[in-house]
């Protein structure tokens, strides 16, 4: 029996994120679609969150790992660049996984991404919006540092892209 669409995404819910090992690559939003053949051969598109992510071989080698441990005999993953990533595309499951891993989520924004948008974050630990940022230059490029002024904890902030 051939696999589905939704059995794939659902498979693709073990496949992780290297940096942030919490969130799927289909709650990252970075799966782009799934396509299967009339011979049951799985072609997952992936664009990565930025042109130069380090990670994308790895996230490759892992999809195909996992399909094939999901019975599929022939995948492939087909790197999408034709549409950039939007950190609009993290599901809302994956930004609650961000905040409990301690990673302040990225704001969603409409149109142009903005000097305020990027300067605003929700605290993962307490919540309050009363933030400043420190740096937009975190550990990841992804990244940036933030400061509470209610619970005094220093945080990383998934940037709004």
């Amino acid at each position: 029996m051939m696999i589905t669409q939704d059995e794939v995404y659902e498979a693709l819910q073990e496949v992780k994120d290297p940096e942030i090992p919490v969130i799927s690559v289909v709650d990252l939003g970075v799966i782009r679609d799934v396509l299967i053949d009339e011979n049951g051969a799985v072609v997952v598109q992936l664009t990565p969150t930025f042109a130069g992510c380090p990670a994308i071989n790895h996230m490759k080698e892992n999809i195909v790992q996992v399909l094939t441990a999901h019975g599929v005999k022939e995948s492939r993953v087909d790197v999408m660049y034709n549409e950039p990533w939007s950190t609009n595309l993290i599901s809302p499951r994956g930004r609650v996984l961000l905040k409990d891993f301690g990673l302040s989520p990225p704001p969603a924004f409409d149109g142009m991404l903005t000097l305020e948008v990027l300067q605003n974050a929700v605290c993962p630990k307490c919540s309050s919006n009363n933030t400043f940022l420190i740096s937009p230059f975190g550990p990841t490029a992804c990244r940036a540092v933030h400061h509470c002024r209610n619970c005094q904890e220093t945080f990383e902030q998934f940037k709004p892209l």
